[in-house]
């Protein structure tokens, strides 16, 4: 079998506003500047395929950097947006590096790392994968180049970094995967397929899992908070609202026409549930620690 586990582990945590979770109508810079009200903590999480082809990782999570040092966010008013855009606690033991040892792995096998999108929680590990591929879509890879990346959300020293490992997938038809209509095989054999689901951000993409005899995984970045409001047809608060609407519509047909499928966002407290149930393990043992 091609993939021999999938598991999750967190860098920290991040409090957001329910804003941020359900759109409200409200324009993002006046919500995120006037909002009182903040979720419970939700985690940050990263997920881990243990591939015959090697270890492979949907996302890379939060650099605890970006609580031990001052100078991570810009400063000014720009830096006054990320205070109030989300809060976050991580940990020394929460490291990317740290998560994967406690789960047995060493980061040296990490193969591949596949970004979901370019924002700061799901890019926190690159500085310690020098050593992989690092996939992220041309789409999205592009809007770091466009002017003022930080009013955006993407911290452009902590992304391009020298010696980056980049790979852009090529999307074109893939059997199996209707009604997306076009994806990206990463080995070939059909057990890891990348697929665009923009509206995060415009090159936001998703991540099919496939094996025999188990549940379909799809991971799904930040298109969502909760899968029970993806479920439902609910917007997330952060992105252009018609590219969400679309990509909200094509998931829940796919999961529509693939019954048992498990959806895995990143900041969902019940995704380690949902994996837990596809691994047929407790919610406890999805986690490399807790």
């Amino acid at each position: 079998m091609a993939i021999k586990k999938v598991s999750v582990v967190s860098t920290g945590t991040v409090t957001i506003h329910p804003e941020h979770v359900q759109a409200s109508g409200k324009p993002l810079y006046w919500w995120v500047m006037t909002s009182r009200r903040w979720t419970v903590p939700r985690p940050i999480n990263v997920y881990v395929i243990e591939h015959d082809n090697g270890l492979v990782l949907f996302d890379t999570g939060q650099d605890r950097s970006s609580v031990t040092d001052p100078r991570y966010f810009p400063g000014g008013p720009v830096g006054l947006f990320y205070k109030r855009l989300a809060r976050f606690e991580i940990d020394a033991d929460q490291t990317l590096t740290a998560q994967l040892a406690a789960r047995g792995l060493d980061i040296a096998d990490v193969r591949t790392a596949i970004i979901s999108h370019l924002h700061q929680d799901h890019i926190g590990g690159l500085r310690e994968l020098a050593h992989a591929e690092i996939m992220v879509s041309a789409q999205e890879w592009a809007t770091l180049h466009e002017a003022r990346p930080e009013l955006r959300g993407l911290l452009r020293d902590h992304i391009d970094l020298p010696g980056l490992r980049l790979r852009h997938p090529g999307f074109r038809p893939v059997p199996g995967i209707a009604p997306f209509t076009e994806g990206h095989d990463l080995f070939g054999d059909g057990s890891l397929v990348l697929v665009p689901t923009p509206g995060h951000t415009p090159g936001s993409v998703s991540l099919l899992v496939r094996r025999p005899g188990r549940d379909p995984l799809l991971m799904v970045g930040d298109l969502t908070y909760d899968d029970h409001l993806l479920r439902e047809g609910h917007l997330a608060g952060v992105g252009e609202q018609n590219e969400l609407r679309a990509s909200t519509a094509l998931v829940n047909e796919f999961r529509r026409r693939n019954p048992g499928l498990r959806i895995l966002a990143a900041h969902d407290p019940g995704a380690a549930a949902a994996l837990a149930a596809a691994e047929g393990i407790g919610e406890s043992a999805a986690y490399a620690s807790r």
